[in-house]
């Protein structure tokens, strides 16, 4: 049966990764995967993870299975981080939250949870979004559409085309918002337009789902909760998909959660019981070791802070690589406007550079960088910086002179 399987393409971001490993040139950079580095380049583990992790190995003394909604003391945490610990979402038990496999888990619950509930649903994706969320959506059976979002004119979010779309979304449908660091334009929502939007869903009926995964990486932990906290003014009920791969550095633990808030607490348990039964029959119950050294820092005071300072760090790097970035390129008189990459938030940027300029940064320069033009700024650092904006400043040349060229 194997015998006449044909094998499937490689994944657009991850296969990037392959590619880069094979390449020989030490010069090499690698801006596709989105995966935060430090200024030496390396994926750093978070002093905080290391002092939870050598506390919670010191306390083990059992790897018996996690509940199918995984450790109540994280889901707790989760609940308080997202919302904060007295928010009436919490205090009223209309939140039902499980922990998954990573903020990919999260949605591909969500998704399970929607077509065996609605399963006339479609679920409305801007454009651009994760390359992922479609297949992860499509797996579950749902339909998907989109809607507009990114402006390449000016580099910033096409809020009048997206009101339009959103008004002829049908009730029942869902509407997936990325709570900050929009991935792949790092281009966020400003709170009135997510209150504008928030209105929009509730009037329509429409069922919000916010793909949460870099919060801390904007402005703040708080500051970069608002769209949640706005959608809780307005509708009585969404969905957050939640990862702490970024801001906890823990890539391969596969740590997330997926909340959904209900109208009523008798609701939100109903709800819990329908997702616990979509978990069991796919994955039964989630892993424990990333989930128990979240729990340990987030409820250490000591631990929260130094993670909080972590966090910040993190976030100020890659804002410094924005405009080092941006410098670098006005520095060698490129004469395209880079600007608004330093106004964009999170560790992506919507570069403008099409797939023809990615391919030859590929091919000569060993830069490697999504198709779609998606940079991983927090990839750059200040030994890097002027390899890649003299290679990103050729290409851009060449690309004007072989333009002139055939209009001669």
């Amino acid at each position: 049966m194997f015998e006449h399987i044909t094998p499937a393409p490689a994944d657009a971001i991850l296969g990037l990764t392959e590619a880069f490993k094979k390449d020989p040139n030490p010069r090499k950079i690698n801006l596709g995967v989105g995966v935060y580095k430090d200024a030496s380049g390396r994926t750093p583990v978070l002093q905080a993870v290391r002092r939870a992790q050598e506390r919670v190995l010191a306390q083990e003394r059992s790897k018996s299975y996690l509940p199918i909604d995984g450790l109540p003391s994280y889901v707790a945490a989760t609940q308080a981080l997202l919302f904060g610990p007295q928010h009436e979402i919490v205090t009223s038990g209309r939140a039902a939250t499980v922990q998954t496999p990573g903020g990919t888990g999260a949605l591909r619950v969500a998704g399970d949870f929607i077509k065996r509930m609605f399963p006339e649903a479609t679920v409305w994706l801007s454009t651009p979004t994760w390359a992922n969320h479609a297949n992860v959506f499509q797996a579950a059976g749902l339909q998907v559409a989109n809607y507009p979002y990114f402006d390449p004119a000016t580099g910033g979010v096409d809020f009048p085309s997206m009101l339009e779309a959103l008004q002829s979304i049908p009730s029942g449908d869902v509407l997936l918002l990325h709570g900050c660091c929009h991935n792949p334009t790092g281009v966020d929502l400003s709170p009135e337009q997510w209150r504008t939007v928030a209105k929009l869903a509730g009037e329509r009926g429409i069922l919000p789902l916010v793909d949460f995964a870099y919060q801390g990486f904007a402005q703040g932990l708080a500051e970069d909760a608002v769209g949640l906290h706005i959608l809780a003014e307005e509708v009585p009920e969404f969905m957050v998909a939640s990862s702490y791969s970024k801001n906890f550095g823990l890539y391969n633990e596969r740590t997330g959660a997926l909340t959904l808030v209900a109208p009523t607490p008798q609701a939100g348990e109903a709800v819990r019981s329908r997702v616990k039964r979509a978990i069991r029959t796919n994955y039964s119950n989630p892993p424990a070791h990333g989930a128990k050294i979240v729990d340990a820092i987030l409820g250490d005071r000591d631990l929260r802070h130094l993670w909080e300072t972590e966090v910040t760090a993190m976030r100020e790097r890659i804002n410094r690589m924005r405009h080092l970035f941006v410098e670098s390129l006005n520095q060698l008189g490129v004469e395209r406007d880079f600007s608004f990459i330093v106004r964009q938030r999170g560790m992506f940027s919507y570069s403008g550079l099409t797939p023809a300029q990615v391919q030859a940064l590929r091919e000569r320069f060993s830069i490697y960088i999504v198709g779609s033009g998606r940079i991983n700024v927090a990839g750059m650092t200040e030994a890097n910086m002027d390899y890649l904006c003299q290679a990103i400043a050729q290409v851009l040349q060449d690309q004007v002179l072989q333009d002139n060229g055939a209009q001669g």
